[in-house]
């Protein structure tokens, strides 16, 4: 039972408790009602949570970028904001460039937007690869995008911290994306960057309480990109405190967290909060030699991700309640003319290999499913 569904029926426990104490009195009765109305969902927003859309040279060699997504596309745009971290600078003017400093040209990103992605955070270590042009070339392009909102780049050197009011569907959503780490320093003021050292995370809380407070939200999403090692599958203790400081001081609804290229655990908080920890790669050649013989080789988990549905649901009152989430595991598949594509990994999937007798493939991702719903499970 979703928690939309509980919410109904708490309100329907507390009128049988009115009525079996046999009070019947007018204020009792009111104040009922208005308690019942409280715990109505007026209005829901749906929100899809993805990991990292990368670039090396095989994804950008694709003649078809759109071919990358057809597959989950139909879940990336069920939600009305769906979100992405683009781990590269995104710039014409450059030459595409791979690992270690990446470049994207404007038409992989627009294949991504077509997919139904439309929120994206744009602050992350890769995000000065190409120094200042890449980065105002970045900003550039995501300002000029009508309906598309992205995070994480400042217009000038300095400049406070960024931040976007998306307005969607009656609702606010204060939506912030900051790195904790940058490879380089070079053109660090223009990105929304504040080191993992206690005096700039007590910057930050400040400036986010501030903000929390200033907006007017209804929901508050916070991108963070974590200064932690890659490949690591294991939750950090520092992000765990860290990110429920954020949520009890500056009253943060979601953290979306990203940098290791592998999926962590997501969980809800005791404040009702849900942190996801990393939900690995959404796109990316990370993984180009499938160890088909030894699926748990510790680099074939960046060839896995996560994308989780969720639902947030407003009152009457405007309290805001987070609802259900569903959690979809990803896979990123090499095709026979060497195409790498995204899709969901479930036993549709893994039968249709089956039939088509790419028994390697088949018999490899049956056992990368059952590794990564261990993942999942905390093991």
């Amino acid at each position: 039972m979703g928690r939309f569904n509980a919410g109904i029926a708490f309100s329907i426990i507390l009128t049988t408790l009115f009525l079996s104490c046999g009070t019947t009195n007018k204020v009792t009765e009111a104040q009922n009602d208005e308690l019942a109305q409280d715990m109505t969902i007026e209005s829901e927003l749906s929100l899809v949570f993805a990991g990292d859309i990368m670039a090396h040279a095989p994804n950008y060699k694709i003649k078809d970028f759109d071919r990358i997504w057809r597959d989950i596309s139909p879940l990336v745009s069920s939600g009305d904001l769906s979100f992405a971290n683009v781990e590269a600078p995104v710039a014409d003017s450059l030459p595409w460039s791979t690992y270690p400093q990446f470049n994207m040209h404007t038409e992989y990103v627009e294949a991504a937007i077509k997919a139904g992605f439309n929120v994206f955070s744009l602050a992350n270590n890769h995000t000065n690869d190409q120094y200042l042009e890449g980065i105002k070339a970045t900003k550039k392009y995501f300002d000029s995008r009508k309906g598309i909102y992205a995070c994480g780049l400042k217009d000038k050197s300095g400049d406070p911290l960024s931040y976007k009011i998306i307005e969607k569907k009656g609702w606010r959503v204060l939506f912030v994306a900051i790195t904790e780490i940058l490879n380089r320093n070079d053109f660090a003021s223009y990105i929304d960057y504040y080191p993992s050292t206690e005096k700039k995370r007590s910057q930050l809380i400040e400036e986010l309480k501030k903000l929390r407070q200033e907006s007017k939200c209804d929901l508050f999403v916070l991108s963070v990109h974590t200064d932690e090692p890659e490949y690591i599958i294991k939750v950090t203790e520092n992000h765990k405190k860290f990110f429920r400081q954020i949520i009890e001081e500056c009253r943060a609804d979601i953290i979306w967290a990203n940098h290791p290229h592998v999926v962590k655990i997501f969980e809800e908080t005791e404040q009702k909060a849900f942190i996801m920890y990393a939900n690995g790669n959404t796109i990316s050649a990370q993984r180009t030699n499938p160890q088909f013989e030894a699926p748990e080789t510790a680099r074939d988990y960046t060839g896995e991700g996560l994308i989780i549905k969720m639902k947030a649901g407003k009152t009457k009152s405007g309290k805001v309640i987070l609802g259900s989430y569903e959690p979809h595991l990803i896979t990123t598949y090499i095709t026979p003319s060497w195409q790498f594509v995204v899709k969901e990994l479930n036993e549709d999937f893994i039968s249709t290999l089956d039939r088509a007798e790419v028994t390697n493939w088949s018999k490899y991702l049956r056992e990368r499913k059952k590794l990564m719903e261990k993942v999942l499970a905390g093991e």
